[in-house]
């Protein structure tokens, strides 16, 4: 049952490995793109550093191979040159069809002047000024995007491995649940047939009527638990049945065996009549665990109340205990295989009602309300 119990420890440090490599990941991501720009800035000065001297030049002879090939060489970073008074002269590595439209072109200006600052071009010693307005290159742009894209593809990988390995988890537990219900079952169906006809034997032969029919109710309730177990191991049919009738039926039986210092009241608030579609052994299953919980959550003198509410699409059934109460990060994991405050428990129960609840009947069974020292309220919805 560890399992179970550590199975939530177990998705929090999963859950802190996967934030620490995406933090990791985006970060150094995230230096390579800073180091980048600041290599493409170095560029794009240096390229209005050739402008500069390939515009000021009046030596013809003077080799200008180099600049030329500085100016021209730059085929991936988009620039626009512009006047001192940011009217545009040239431009480079940008669209040529598009840039041809205006609006394109003021559009992209608009861009590059709002994401970085101009380098300035000062020629003849300042007379002239030209202003270089770059933007980021695609090369930039798609290592900017790149640990996105990488997180989102490892993401969903680990989400369909999470969706695969919980579907096989989910299959093995239905494989041990079915054989360990078919198994109860057939195990506790020979002794009980022979048991009854000792019983029949004894009321013929030995004429101890009072005694055999003791024996006769024990036997009737261990063949309507050998039922629950066979109706667990497969798929149950849902009967047009009596709400009222199938919870006072279970109420009656556990108040037989609990405390008298504990009281179980059931109101039925209108729903005297309420016929709904059930498998009447597993609800009153449900019924008795969940009873059985509220008993067992309770020291000394107590109360348990049952209700019948009206739930819009559904009717719900609220069972409220004046107990020891849930705490709030237990009332999902309570449901779960294992988990069970009791030194002798298997935690079982709890965990067998939502199955019953949720699977069979396509219903839900939840902690609507619990607090420490004051009680708890677990509400079963129903389908009309």
């Amino acid at each position: 049952m560890n399992i179970y119990i550590n199975k939530r420890k177990y998705k929090i440090v999963i859950m802190a490995i996967a934030v620490v490599i995406s933090i990791v990941s985006l970060a150094y991501s995230n230096y390579l793109v800073e180091k980048l720009s600041e290599q493409e800035r170095q560029r794009v000065e240096l390229y209005a550093e050739a402008t500069r001297r390939f515009a000021q030049t009046t030596n013809m002879n003077e080799d200008l191979t180099f600049v030329s090939e500085v100016i021209t060489k730059n085929e991936n970073i988009p620039v626009i040159l512009t006047d001192e008074n940011d009217s545009i002269i040239s431009h480079k590595n940008l669209n040529e069809e598009r840039a041809k439209n205006k609006d394109y072109l003021n559009k992209r200006f608009q861009e590059m002047k709002e994401n970085h600052e101009p380098v300035i071009i000062d020629i003849l010693n300042g007379k002239i000024q030209r202003k270089v307005y770059y933007d980021d290159s695609t090369l930039l742009n798609m290592l900017f995007w790149f640990p996105f894209v990488q997180l989102g593809v490892f993401s969903v990988f680990v989400f369909m491995a999470y969706m695969a390995f919980s579907s096989s988890r989910r299959a093995e537990q239905n494989r041990v649940w079915v054989g360990m219900s078919k198994e109860t079952a057939h195990q506790l169906g020979t002794p009980i047939s022979s048991l009854i006809a000792w019983v029949e034997l004894m009321k013929v032969e030995m004429k101890c009527n009072d005694y055999a029919e003791e024996m006769s109710q024990d036997l009737k309730r261990l063949e309507t638990i050998v039922e629950r177990f066979s109706k667990v191991g497969a798929q149950p049919l849902l009967k047009q049945t009596s709400l009222t009738s199938s919870l006072n039926e279970a109420i009656e039986y556990m108040k037989r065996r609990t405390s008298n210092r504990i009281s179980i009241t059931f109101n039925t608030n209108g729903f005297e009549n309420a016929v709904i579609p059930l498998n009447k052994a597993l609800f009153s299953w449900v019924i008795e665990n969940v009873i059985k919980n509220s008993v067992d959550a309770i020291t000394g003198e107590g109360k348990i109340q049952v209700d019948i509410l009206d739930e819009k699409k559904h009717i719900a059934v609220d069972i409220t205990d004046n107990g020891k109460g849930i705490p709030r990060t237990k009332h999902k994991s309570v449901f779960q295989p294992g988990i069970t405050s009791k030194q002798r428990g298997w935690g079982l129960g709890l965990s067998l009602a939502k199955r019953i609840i949720n699977e069979y009947h396509r219903g839900n069974i939840f902690v609507k309300w619990s607090e420490p020292e004051k009680g708890t309220t677990i509400r079963i919805l129903l389908n009309r």
